[in-house]
């Protein structure tokens, strides 16, 4: 993968008492513990399930 086309993304809510779609979506984007921090890859896809997590996730400049 090229480094331009990743987006780096750290937990920073917990997702108890949260609905069951969106403690599935942060197992997608490979996120379970909070403070943990993923590359993944920039595609709309992967852009739509951090937006369905927002309040849980932050997008981390480079």
């Amino acid at each position: 993968m090229a480094k331009n086309n990743t987006i780096k993304i750290r937990q920073t809510g917990s997702p108890i008492r949260r609905p069951k779609d969106q403690r599935a979506t942060l197992i997608g984007l490979g996120l379970n513990k909070i403070g943990r921090t993923r590359d993944v890859q920039d595609t709309p896809a992967m852009r739509g399930m951090i937006a369905k997590v927002a309040h849980m996730v932050e997008v981390i400049e480079e």
